[in-house]
């Protein structure tokens, strides 16, 4: 009696992590196409795709759990919410709060309400806007720069904390996707508040 042969090896495995449960494998038909034209995903794109997602949510939970604020003194000094808009007026400059609303995808109103604690601590300033009298500029003071400074710096070293063992390429490659998945998910909920809206 002659042995059984084994299974052929994958040629290109599906990446695997410590947190990634076994793969499951479901069967797929193939050779369909699906509403839009395109092929139906094979079994193996619903693995990875299910890989993927396990790993998303994974990273969002212990993000949540260990509140990856930064490193040092500065560690968790600032929430989230007060450093995305200190950032986004450091980078694009002093805003209303409508613009400022549109460039972060978040409601007017939610701005207001993130931007008047910054106004109390001195981070911010409101301006009368020199082409309309009548509206009012956000504008990131120095103290509110030195501040924000600080906590990027803090944040900057957690992160090369956490890819000390990746290369310049690694690094650079995953904050190109993870800005293309961000930006996906933008797209993504601006259309479904554009259907809420119909």
């Amino acid at each position: 009696m002659t042995p059984e042969a084994s299974p052929p090896q994958d040629p290109h495995p599906l990446p695997t992590s410590p947190t990634t449960p076994p793969p499951t494998r479901q069967s797929t038909p193939t050779g369909q196409n699906s509403p839009g034209g395109q092929s139906s995903p094979t079994e193996r794109d619903l693995t990875l795709l299910d890989a993927f997602q396990h790993e998303v949510a994974v990273f969002a939970r212990r993000a949540e759990q260990t509140r990856l604020g930064g490193l040092g003194p500065a560690r968790n000094s600032m929430d989230r919410a007060a450093y995305l808009l200190l950032s986004r007026l450091d980078q694009g400059g002093p805003a209303g709060v409508k613009a400022l609303a549109a460039a972060m995808g978040i409601d007017s109103s939610t701005v207001t309400r993130q931007v008047a604690p910054l106004v109390d601590a001195g981070l911010v300033r409101r301006a009368p806007d020199p082409e309309d009298g009548r509206a009012v500029l956000l504008r990131l003071t120095p103290p509110g720069r030195q501040r924000l400074e600080e906590v990027r710096a803090s944040r900057r070293a957690l992160v090369a904390l956490l890819t000390e063992d990746w290369t310049g390429q690694e690094r650079a490659d995953f904050h190109a996707l993870l800005a293309r998945l961000n930006g996906a998910i933008c797209r993504l909920h601006g259309r479904d508040g554009e259907a809420d809206r119909r």
